[in-house]
């Protein structure tokens, strides 16, 4: 329920305790029988307790709205933090990939596809991004595993990627 369904709700109800209320007065003026003085005030009673059923969710739910903006900010600052530690090992990384993707010779397309070839982009995907065909964006991968002396793209991404898994997982795929 949004804020303006609860204010909505919320005024009906302080309307109705308004005209119970008046209604209430007037009945005990005019000496109504008790068993209908009771039953207005229990009128007033259940919209009060609407009243303040409606209340109590709406604070509860700024409560909750506050803390996930809390949490949301805090995981922010987290992910900006790690951007910012990460980034030179990422830097290094690709500093390195590139020294090897040289030192295998390669020219500098293929070294541009071999990195999209490592970010897992298909060959269709490589030749939009470099605009020309996908006859190309093959052509250069088969040049690059060749001049590397690896078997294709599973083999290339091993290459640069195998030693960043943790030992643990290292000796299980020893094992296999």
């Amino acid at each position: 329920m949004n804020t303006k369904e609860r204010n909505f709700i919320a005024i009906i109800l302080i309307s109705i305790i308004i005209m119970a209320a008046l209604d209430l007065v007037n009945d005990f003026m005019e000496g109504v029988a008790w068993w209908h003085i009771v039953s207005e005030g229990l009128v007033i009673l259940i919209a009060l307790v609407g009243i303040f059923s409606l209340m109590r969710g709406s604070f509860s739910l700024k409560h909750s709205l506050e803390e996930e903006k809390q949490s949301s900010k805090l995981l922010r600052f987290e992910a900006e933090k790690w951007r910012v530690q990460s980034k030179k090992y990422l830097e290094g990384l690709s500093h390195a990939i590139d020294a090897q993707l040289t030192n295998w010779e390669l020219t500098a397309s293929e070294r541009e596809v071999a990195f999209l070839l490592l970010k897992g982009l298909s060959l269709k995907e490589i030749a939009d991004i470099r605009k020309t065909t996908e006859k190309t964006a093959r052509s250069q991968s088969i040049a690059i595993y060749s001049k590397s002396g690896l078997n294709g793209r599973s083999e290339l991404a091993a290459f640069f990627l195998e030693d960043l898994l943790p030992a643990q997982v290292k000796e299980n795929i020893e094992v296999i």
